[in-house]
């Protein structure tokens, strides 16, 4: 959001191609430099968890659990009662204890809980779509400037390189741990980039923040590709998420029977380290990729939002249903999406119904025969 800030700011002023590249090239710096800070710390942390009872788990998962959801919305109640939505919606099926049906309202087809995937699409997906779409009467978006001219190798000039690489720098200074601790994830070094780089432009009497200024794209940009780095140590060591995305990867691993935790080192090292190489394949990939495709994806702000949302709605929908092929699904995805549209509309974050969802029933069985 951050970089979305000075981004379409930049894209405005006909910068969008220079906008991208900062982007571009940033995340490959700020990727490869906490990539390599994971490979070096994970393993120790890993081995240190190792010696972690169930009821320390516990320990750790709910003020973690707490943190998150307090600093990602501007509303600690608000918060608060995003991440009760996400805990009774992780409890509905069969009691893990007993067996017993649980919030079921009498529906067979709520027996096995409501996938996290059904959960995940209906809020960031439709959710979000219909909460975007519902603005654009109502704040129409400036049609966008695009540069003229034929495509060329480079879209940075000497003076953006010379005003982009100490942001980068300092956004993987903060973006990595951040990432690392309970701190919502990439919102809160994003942000703190955005701030410092603000202030140092308007100590150097250099402030176009407000009308595209290329540091406020570079920083938080870096911010948040080294805080993803930053989450997989908490995530692979202790499998505990401490951020939407670590919560939606951490519902991955367990679709294919992988648990995230201490013994992921010794059971499955071949996983964890080729894991940790694909960062740095991507990276690079990335990097190869997206610059020569830049005079595409500027090609994007062409597209009629009407439309562009339309297709988010169609694509989401038919993920669910390739889920088990059930019509239900879908149903149920499009019911959580209008609870998300509703959330969004009274500024209700989204992410502590994610880690309400994922980390309400881990919780409640490391719980289970200690309290």
């Amino acid at each position: 959001m951050a970089t979305a800030i000075q981004g379409h700011k930049m894209a405005l002023k006909g910068r969008a191609r220079a906008a991208l590249a900062t982007v571009a090239i940033g995340s490959f710096v700020a990727g490869t430099i906490s990539t390599v800070l994971l490979t070096f710390v994970a393993k120790p942390i890993g081995e240190l968890a190792s010696h972690f009872q169930a009821t320390d788990y516990f320990a750790i998962t709910l003020p973690a659990m707490v943190a998150v959801t307090a600093l990602v919305g501007h509303s600690l109640v608000r918060g608060l009662l995003s991440l009760t939505v996400g805990l009774f919606i992780g409890l509905i099926g069969l009691d893990s204890l007993t067996g017993a049906p649980r919030y079921t309202f009498g529906t067979l087809r709520l027996l096995d809980g409501v996938d996290v995937v059904i959960v995940i699409v209906g809020l960031f997906a439709i959710g979000e779509t219909l909460h975007v779409a519902s603005k654009l009467r109502s704040t129409p978006e400036p049609p966008a400037v695009l540069e003229r001219g034929r495509l060329r190798t480079g879209y940075l000039n000497k003076s953006d390189w010379g005003r982009s690489w100490a942001p980068w720098l300092r956004g993987t200074a903060l973006g990595f741990p951040f990432g690392a601790i309970p701190s919502g994830g990439a919102e809160v070094p994003t942000f703190l980039s955005y701030s410092i780089e603000r202030r140092r432009a308007r100590k150097k009497g250099r402030d176009e923040f407000g009308d595209g200024a290329i540091e406020g794209v570079a920083g938080p940009e870096a911010a948040n590709n080294a805080s993803f780095s930053g989450v997989l140590v908490p995530l692979l060591t202790l499998g505990l998420p401490t951020s939407a995305t670590a919560a939606v990867m951490l519902a991955a691993f367990q679709i294919f029977n992988v648990q995230p935790g201490p013994q992921l080192f010794e059971d499955q090292s071949t996983l964890v380290w080729t894991l940790i190489a694909s960062l740095y394949v991507g990276n690079l990939i990335l990097l190869i990729m997206n610059l020569p495709l830049i005079q595409i994806w500027v090609q994007v702000l062409k597209v009629p939002q009407p439309l562009l949302y339309a297709g988010i709605l169609v694509f989401a929908c038919l993920g669910v249903y390739s889920l088990s092929g059930s019509g239900y699904e879908v149903l149920l995805a499009l019911l959580i999406g209008v609870v998300g549209f509703f959330m969004r509309k009274l500024d209700f974050p989204i992410a502590p119904v994610i880690l309400g969802v994922i980390l309400g029933p881990a919780m409640e069985e490391q719980s289970a025969g200690h309290w």
